[in-house]
């Protein structure tokens, strides 16, 4: 049993390392790159310097509107608690079935050992089974949080791009 919760913290952590690479892979190092995938012309001539100093300013004030600093390495918060998994799920259905079993079997044909052979094999199945459903429940609330997590990055890194290009075409620059 302790294996399973090892294997089941160890894949926590994967998990984990997966999201946060996922998030840096899509999270852009520098200014240069935060806007890199927005065109900028500038529609009234404006020279390099003025253009990168309205992109400076430009990211200053997306960043204040918004809240997002697109050069902030993201941080994720802490997935959802695990829940505490019931301890010897096949284990203690075999003892349960077997209990119960041995008992139905004396009272019908006045084989307990039978009967508790039997009970112990399908209460082994069931709490088997309950364990497994426990397991692949926690892992459909990690996936649920890993999701919510990437949309709301999205949803404010969408807000920050709108208010920048709001600001440069503001300035007269074409932002495509």
């Amino acid at each position: 049993m302790q294996q399973k919760n090892k294997t089941l913290f160890s894949l926590m952590i994967i998990g984990g390392f997966l999201l946060v690479s996922l998030i840096l892979l899509f999270t852009p190092a520098n200014d240069a790159s935060a806007q890199s995938d927005m065109f900028i012309y500038p529609k009234a001539g404006q020279s390099d310097a003025q253009l990168e100093r309205d992109k400076y300013e430009c990211y200053s004030w997306a960043k204040n509107q918004t809240g997002f600093d697109p050069m902030e390495v993201p941080t994720a918060t802490a997935p959802p608690p695990q829940q505490q998994a019931k301890k010897g799920g096949a284990g203690r259905g075999a003892l349960r079935g077997a209990l119960l079993g041995a008992a139905i079997g004396e009272i019908a044909n006045d084989d307990a050992g039978k009967g508790a052979a039997i009970g112990a094999g399908t209460g082994a199945l069931f709490g088997g089974m309950r364990r497994q459903k426990q397991v692949q429940q926690q892992d459909q609330a990690e996936q649920q949080w890993a999701q919510e997590q990437s949309s709301q990055y999205a949803q404010k890194r969408n807000s920050y791009n709108r208010a920048y290009a709001a600001c440069l075409d503001a300035r007269d620059y074409t932002v495509k």
